[in-house]
């Protein structure tokens, strides 16, 4: 389905009208953080992930995914030659078993393989090769599924798989195109096939940590995550449900997947406050006020990308309407505008029972400016 059909006039402009503020407002960002890898602000400065004890962390891709969506929408140099820096920057990090995890997708798509896909750079696919390579051997052969995380702390994690990782299989599906190699993709969707059966709910909810028996590969259940309980249902974790089924139908083909988000999707649509204000967790008592901003931008970009893959006119424009209320939400809401400050998206949080809560984090940034982006056909697929 083409959106810039089921689009007004209207949203058409108010994309635009975003895309420039998103323009006009991180030019003068980027160029105030030079050489840094964001991950949350201090008092409207971002701090630096790119320091050998903090290279390793999960969110160190989207500073550079956030660089070259830039890039591609203005053609400014800047952001491709800051989005170098962090490709290089995490190179250390594949040379590190204790920091090479899951979450390959989340720092070498928005890294190396966007570097490749702009400008077919060798350098940048042999990095995310080596990446999709080391996800492949997280590969559980008894549970059929890649395991998340690696160990530090007393918590044995050998059996655990979360909803996140679904969002990490398109870098094996883009390594199996490369290679012309089918492993990857065999093992992607073999993860996916899994979290259909193990994570999606009846109701069309997802739990966030499924545990599985190592060596029968048996499914022990659901174990607390970032939710406010393993029952429960965190937003981020539908939105990572709805947008990684899309992309796994979208690189596969196999129309369970389409139908998986579609459940998810549905779900979410039933639950989501008329406000459109995304709270922590769909579950959470009503006294309880806290948000996740980066769920709602997640969510939207993944409604817009399942609107695009559905044939039925009328299921795509409830998806992308919902998509452009929370997007337009955050727009008014949620947004910070100020020049001098560097974060876009306020009031996010991490995990229900953190003690912190409604700060700044650059993957919220991040997935707000690609589904404005989506919307305003300047997008630069990435995944």
């Amino acid at each position: 389905m083409n959106i810039q059909t089921i689009l007004s006039a209207d949203d058409r402009d108010w994309a635009a009208g975003v895309s420039g503020k998103i323009a006009d407002k991180m030019k003068q960002v980027v160029n105030r953080s030079r050489d840094k890898i964001p991950y949350r602000t201090d008092n409207g400065v971002f701090d630096d992930c790119s320091s050998r004890e903090k290279i390793g962390w999960w969110t160190n891709g989207f500073w550079g995914g956030i660089l070259w969506q830039l890039f591609h929408a203005t053609g400014e140099e800047l952001y491709r030659e800051e989005a170098l820096k962090v490709e290089t920057k995490l190179d250390p990090v594949l040379m590190n078993y204790d920091v090479m995890d899951h979450d390959s997708g989340f720092r070498w798509l928005p890294t190396a393989v966007a570097h490749w896909r702009v400008e077919k750079n060798h350098e940048s696919e042999n990095r995310a090769l080596l990446a999709a390579a080391n996800m492949t051997g997280r590969f559980n052969l008894a549970g059929r599924f890649i395991r998340a995380w690696n160990a530090f702390d007393d918590r044995d994690r050998r059996g655990y798989a979360i909803i996140d990782c679904m969002m990490n299989l398109p870098l094996l599906y883009w390594a199996s195109r490369v290679t012309e190699d089918p492993r990857f993709a065999q093992i992607a969707m073999a993860h996916a096939d899994t979290a259909m059966k193990a994570f999606v709910r009846e109701d069309g909810s997802v739990n966030h940590i499924v545990n599985f028996n190592i060596n029968t590969g048996e499914i022990l259940g659901p174990v607390p995550g970032q939710g406010m309980n393993p029952n429960s249902s965190w937003t981020r974790g539908q939105s990572w449900g709805i947008y990684g089924f899309t992309l796994s139908f979208l690189h596969s083909g196999k129309a369970e997947y389409k139908k998986t988000a579609e459940r998810i999707a549905d779900y979410v649509l039933s639950v989501i406050p008329e406000s459109n204000l995304v709270p922590v967790d769909y579950c959470q008592p009503r006294d309880v006020l806290w948000e996740d901003s980066t769920a709602a931008a997640i969510t939207a970009c993944g409604l817009i990308e399942l609107a695009k893959c559905e044939d039925d006119a009328a299921r795509a424009k409830k998806y992308l309407d919902k998509a452009l209320a929370l997007l337009k939400t955050l727009d008014e809401k949620r947004c910070c505008w100020d020049m001098a400050r560097d974060e876009l998206l306020e009031k996010c949080t991490a995990a229900y029972h953190d003690t912190e809560h409604d700060f700044t984090i650059i993957y919220g940034d991040y997935y707000f400016i690609e589904a404005v982006y989506k919307l305003s056909g300047t997008e630069l697929f990435i995944w």
